[in-house]
């Protein structure tokens, strides 16, 4: 069993990085805009005002970009296990969906703080940003 090649997590990550942060842009920012704000507002959060909040658009970006980080690295841990290739992204990719998407929203939903079907909607886009970014961050990814 090698080692884990570094640079290339970190390559990987990167590029899986940029497809969540776009996908969550395009979700959130864009596709489920309206539905965020009425939720936000219903808890008297100004949306709005984080929006434009450098703060927290660096965050998010940040976090995206961790995320990319780990869905590339956990390929590479599975890899030797499971082969190289795209079946294992898509495993490592459920595994962050599942920890990092989904637990999250049923979390947030089953407190009541917004409703189900945002929570189902965000989840099932969230499936197919994790997985596609992990499996593109994960075809950079080579053994050293």
């Amino acid at each position: 069993m090698g080692k884990i090649n570094w640079p290339r997590v970190i390559l990987g990550g990167l590029i899986a990085g940029v497809v969540i942060n776009i996908a969550e842009f395009l979700i959130n920012g864009a596709i489920l805009e309206q539905d965020w704000i009425a939720v936000m507002n219903a808890l008297g959060i100004d949306i709005v005002g984080l929006e434009n909040n450098v703060g927290t658009m660096v965050t998010f970006l940040i976090w995206g970009f961790i995320y990319g980080g780990i869905a590339v690295w956990l390929y590479a841990a599975i890899r030797p296990r499971y082969g190289p290739g795209p079946k294992t992204a898509v495993c490592a990719g459920v595994v962050v969906w599942l920890t990092g998407y989904l637990g999250p929203m049923v979390g947030y939903s089953a407190m009541g703080l917004w409703p189900m079907r945002l929570a189902i909607i965000a989840s099932a886009l969230g499936l197919v940003e994790a997985v596609v970014a992990t499996v593109l961050g994960a075809w950079l990814y080579k053994e050293a």
